[in-house]
């Protein structure tokens, strides 16, 4: 298989690319990311020198880079390219309606110009159903409620799919997951920030009264469902992906306290988040039924895989934080002669 990866020098979009080449060697990869400030490749240098793997530097909202690599034809599109903060959504819309509705768009309208259409997966969220009252979980058929600017993109990212699909017989399959979580995730997300400060010694800002419930994944988990669904699902459907075991927000943070024996006294709770959803969850029962997956790491698991880590990865936490990961790209690609010679 040739696939184009969007995003994938992401948190999502490198551990799947990582697994992809791992289960599949004879698939070729190509990784479209436009490096902004979470795309960091230094979650694939395993896999940079492979002859398998390719990236390419460029914006799924620019029409003409997305069509110049559309010609290289693939059989399939896996789309992780996306703004993910909500803190940031607040802030500022804009970036989210460029990347997450538009730049679908422009991908779209590439992938259903080609001679021979390739499957679209579009990597969407549980944010776009909205909060779920106690003891409710959402299927595939619940009608989406999105309730910050965030998931109101990915929301109209998912129309434009179906639309798409509809519209001009675009082989399309949508996944909406729930929080996922693990090594190589950006340091401004919950489970990463939380771990950094305990290392540190610094508070733990908790939102509001740290009860909003998440149904927490480990991304392993998640990346193995993608790869089956790419592999054996079928066009025109959507999967809920889920572990089925909401926790709340505080819980999280009291169990990395405890792996990293630091004292609950470094939580510091901060007025919540405008429009802050209560509570997510997701039913997934139709994927484990269609296609047999089921997550394999459970939350004490993921949580101390997740946490050693951190730990045993300070270095690539420290450049993350600093910035100075984006040196990364100058070092391998702009000076790449340079930087394999020895600095001769």
């Amino acid at each position: 298989m040739k696939l184009l990866v969007t995003g994938g020098a992401g948190f999502i979009g490198s551990n799947f690319i990582r697994l992809a080449l791992s289960q599949h060697r004879d698939w070729q990869v190509i990784n479209f990311d436009a490096l902004t400030y979470s795309g960091n490749l230094e979650n694939l240098a395993e896999v940079a020198e492979r002859k398998s793997y390719e990236f390419v530097r460029g914006d799924i909202a620019d029409a003409r880079a997305v069509e110049a690599i559309m010609q290289r034809g693939f059989d399939a599109i896996v789309n992780f390219a996306a703004e993910t903060h909500v803190d940031r959504s607040i802030e500022d819309a804009a970036p989210f309606l460029r990347t997450n509705v538009l730049g679908t768009q422009v991908l779209l309208d590439a992938a259903r110009r080609q001679k021979s259409k390739p499957l679209f997966l579009q990597i969407s969220t549980d944010e776009v159903y909205g909060s779920a009252g106690p003891g409710e979980s959402f299927d595939e058929q619940r009608i989406l409620d999105p309730r910050s600017p965030y998931s109101a993109s990915k929301a109209a990212a998912d129309h434009l799919v179906n639309a798409c699909a509809e519209t001009y017989g675009l082989p399309a399959i949508t996944l909406r997951c729930t929080n996922n979580y693990g090594p190589y995730q950006f340091p401004e997300k919950l489970v990463p920030l939380m771990i950094a400060n305990a290392l540190e010694g610094k508070p733990l800002p908790v939102y509001g009264d740290g009860l909003h419930e998440r149904d927490w994944l480990y991304v392993e988990d998640y990346a193995r469902a993608i790869l089956l669904v790419l592999e054996r699902g079928r066009p025109g459907d959507l999967y809920n992906v889920s572990s089925g075991a909401p926790v709340p927000n505080l819980t999280v943070v009291k169990t990395i306290l405890k792996l990293l024996g630091k004292p609950e006294s470094l939580i510091q709770f901060v007025s919540d988040r405008p429009g802050h959803d209560r509570r997510y969850s997701l039913d997934s029962s139709k994927l484990r039924r269609a296609l047999g997956w089921q997550p394999e790491v459970n939350f004490e698991e993921g949580m101390r895989r997740t946490v050693a880590w951190y730990q045993a990865n300070g270095e690539w936490l420290a450049h993350a934080r600093s910035g100075e990961y984006r040196q990364y790209y100058e070092r391998h690609y702009t000076r790449r002669a340079e930087t394999f010679s020895g600095g001769r």
